[in-house]
């Protein structure tokens, strides 16, 4: 009967579980992920709607702070620097807070993003940037609260914000330029030095050829700033390559230098690995 009894338990509990009653959220949840000159922008927030309802003056009071949005706060996500009324915003995740009236509005990016609505104790010092926006009429009614991302060029585009009749919009510009040639000079300028080192890795460790492991290992050992080293754990790979070619005299005056390197570091596992192969490679 015990046994009964809990198997019966099990049961009402799995039925409670896919029992779950699925309604529509009132504001539902919305992202959305745009790229702007080689920034990419995310907005996350969620949509009340009118509903019959006098929005701004009303439901949405003039003169006071708004979460701007419903439930928790709304977001906007940018992977660079960018800039905001003439002030650079790092990179990063900002929530979005307004101060609405009927003939300006504040936009305040604020760098806590945890809130549920409202922060409970305002910090002037989060504040990344606020600027004042003039609020512009619409001929068409928005039902549904709306952030968008438009006006896009390569190098700004305008956060809009819309509700019932009543837009503002915030440009923000984008570091493309910068963007984009430090991207070409890089690409341009060729391979680092840690690049060859990979490339003479993979060949090693996948028993590839090794004379092009030998190869690019000697030009990331090259690419040495004047006056600097070549780094220890380069010669070690240089080291095991010429041992692995037969060359074991010049394994072992490559392993002395990466040696010496590691002794300098005081990494002594490299010191371990160079000292074993030196005596691996000594012998007759």
């Amino acid at each position: 009967m015990k046994k009964i009894f809990i198997l019966l338990a099990i049961a009402i509990a799995n039925f409670a579980v896919e029992a779950q009653v699925k309604t529509p959220q009132p504001s539902p949840k919305s992202v959305l992920n745009q790229v702007v000159g080689l920034t990419d922008v995310t907005l996350d927030y969620s949509r009340p709607s009118a509903k019959g309802r006098v929005v701004f003056g009303d439901l949405v009071p003039f003169g006071k702070l708004w979460r701007t949005g419903a439930n928790a706060n709304s977001t906007v996500s940018f992977s660079e620097d960018v800039v905001i009324n003439g002030t650079t915003v790092k990179k990063g995740k900002y929530a979005i807070f307004t101060l609405p009236k009927a003939d300006i509005w504040e936009v305040i990016f604020y760098t806590t993003t945890d809130n549920w609505g409202l922060p409970e104790n305002y910090d002037v010092n989060k504040v990344a940037v606020s600027l004042n926006v003039d609020p512009v009429m619409l001929n068409n009614h928005v039902e549904t609260f709306t952030m968008a991302i438009n006006n896009i060029t390569n190098d700004s585009a305008t956060l809009d914000i819309s509700w019932e009749k009543t837009m503002v919009s915030v440009k923000f510009e984008v570091p493309t330029q910068k963007a984009a040639m430090a991207s070409i000079a890089k690409v341009l300028a060729g391979p680092t030095a840690g690049d060859y080192f990979s490339s003479a890795q993979y060949y090693f460790q996948s028993n590839g050829d090794l004379n092009k492991a030998l190869e690019y290992v000697n030009k990331a050992v090259t690419m040495v700033k004047p006056g600097e080293d070549a780094p220890y754990w380069h010669l070690r790979l240089k080291s095991l390559i010429q041992g692995k070619l037969g060359d074991k005299k010049g394994a072992i005056e490559t392993a002395k230098l990466s040696l010496a390197g590691a002794e300098k570091d005081g990494n002594q596992d490299y010191v371990k690995m160079n000292n074993d192969s030196i005596k691996e490679w000594s012998k007759k």
